[in-house]
């Protein structure tokens, strides 16, 4: 951290969505800024926004598909501001359908963006946070990862992937100096359903109207207990009260669970249309 007890914190997918969010919320506490993001246009837009708190901020563009663009947006931070304190792998996208509907090139893109994107930014982060011995690393899954509801397979594994590494280097970091969250949202309202690629045409609109109606949290209702959470050395963040309640029902009784999923599975069934 710099003399002045800013942190230096770089956000994938930081250029619209819980993203933007946490980057207004960490610059608001004084906090310096690194976004990157596919969209050039919105990056701009939140970089503008950024700067009316008068803290350090830039946008960089990044493919998190591309280890080289992460670690460029690393070093561009290293180089910035002397070091990283807080890597936010935010950038995700939207996936489902009837398991045997959804193609291996389906399941390749979810898994390279919403996995593998969260892993290569912590391959470029933690070596830099272990020579500083110290950091933190958030990495943003889904109540999904964790309650595995029927017709959401790829997405599901995509984020339990992220939750199983997240868990994992929780504690293989702490020796280190570096502190891991992993958040577990529900549904808020953001773009995620620009993103939504499905073999089914009822997904992407069962998404919209999950999203649409969504309103016990909003954005910046989640970007806020992610800040309270690397502020406390929080691991898991399930900010929603109604997802929690599901994931404490599940842990009581797994069994029962399942059951409870059968209405949402027999929906799935019955109203899934492929699309063209």
């Amino acid at each position: 951290m710099d003399r002045s007890g800013a942190k230096r914190v770089l956000i994938t997918g930081g250029a619209s969505g819980l993203g933007k969010a946490m980057a207004m919320t960490f610059a608001k506490h004084g906090h310096h800024v690194a976004i990157v993001d596919l969209n050039d246009e919105r990056g701009q837009a939140a970089l503008t926004e950024l700067n009316a708190y008068k803290v350090d901020a830039l946008y960089q563009r990044c493919d998190v598909r591309n280890i080289e663009d992460i670690k460029s947006a690393v070093d561009t931070v290293q180089k910035r501001w002397g070091g990283l304190d807080v890597m936010i792998n935010n950038a995700g996208v939207a996936a489902g359908g009837p398991f045997d509907w959804i193609s291996s090139e389906d399941w390749e893109w979810v898994m390279d963006i919403n996995f593998f994107g969260v892993l290569r930014g912590c391959q470029a982060a933690i070596p830099l946070m272990k020579n500083q011995s110290a950091g933190h690393i958030v990495n943003i899954a889904s109540m999904a990862g964790l309650l595995n509801p029927p017709g959401m397979s790829n997405y599901n594994v995509s984020k339990a992937a992220v939750v199983s590494l997240s868990e994992t280097l929780a504690c293989e970091l702490q020796p280190h100096g570096i502190g891991v969250t992993c958040v577990c949202p529900s549904f808020f309202k953001t773009n995620l359903g620009e993103s939504m690629r499905s073999p089914d045409q009822t997904t992407s609109a069962k998404l919209e109207k999950l999203v649409e109606g969504a309103s016990e949290l909003s954005a910046d209702d989640i970007a806020a207990a992610v800040y309270e959470a690397v502020e406390s050395s929080q691991f898991l963040v399930m900010p929603h009260d109604k997802a929690r309640k599901a994931w404490d029902y599940k842990c009581r009784d797994l069994d029962k669970h399942l059951q409870a999923q059968l209405p949402l599975a027999q929906q799935v069934k019955d109203q899934a249309q492929r699309s063209d």
